[in-house]
């Protein structure tokens, strides 16, 4: 597979096999992580990887009140998605059945080694994601070369307070995302379905189009 087909057809996967994921197929994925840039090379990652039923159970009942109300924002239309309505009910399944997913990884970082440069903006902070979410993405890919399929989610990320003595992560170690991980119980799609690269690019200014983004190949 090319590096094109991999970004290509690596979706988020909420329908899994019960088949365990070896370990030396996790360190595998994890290993890639590793690799990813981070502000300073300060490396704050840490991982947490859970693959205890009673601790995915738990994990999945915190979830549920949060995605519960989520849900009814879709319906009631004061959520946006940016999907088809189809893809909601794949997504309940997914938030139903969260402890039958062999490994959630808890992916955290230690906040010491984050240094994000917009936070005196009056805006929502971006930057320090920079120095977490490449890792993910890195992880995301390198499962998918394995044939394992993900998820990244962040609804856990609003109850860190109650999740952190759940896990024992230290006081200084805040958690940034959960990856869902396993054999996927479809296939792959062959394409994913995106926004076309002329609606996101431009050339020099935001009211110039980048002429080589209408067909690029």
């Amino acid at each position: 597979m090319s590096f094109q087909e991999m970004i290509r057809s690596t979706n988020t996967c909420r329908y899994y096999k019960p088949d365990p994921v070896e370990p030396a197929v996790i360190a595998r994925v994890l290993d890639a992580a590793r690799f990813a840039p981070s502000g300073g090379n300060r490396q704050p990652l840490r991982i947490l990887v859970v693959r205890n039923k009673a601790n995915k159970l738990a994990l999945r009942d915190m979830y549920l009140p949060i995605w519960n109300n989520y849900m009814a924002g879709i319906r009631e239309g004061s959520v946006r998605l940016g999907g088809r309505p189809a893809m909601l009910e794949s997504a309940d399944h997914f938030a139903q059945h969260m402890e039958e997913i062999p490994v959630l990884l808890l992916v955290c970082a230690r906040l010491a080694d984050v240094h994000p440069t917009d936070t005196e903006l009056g805006r929502l902070s971006i930057v320090g994601g920079a120095s977490v979410y490449p890792a993910v993405q890195n992880m995301i890919l390198a499962a998918r070369h394995e044939g394992l399929g993900t998820a990244l989610t962040t609804l856990h990320c609003a109850l860190e307070p109650q999740i952190k003595p759940m896990f024992n992560i230290p006081e200084d170690v805040s958690l940034a995302a959960v990856v869902m991980m396993g054999w996927p119980e479809k296939p792959f799609p062959k394409r994913l379905s995106r926004r076309p690269l002329a609606e996101m690019v431009f050339d020099e200014s935001f009211d110039q189009p980048f002429a080589a983004a209408a067909d690029p190949g």
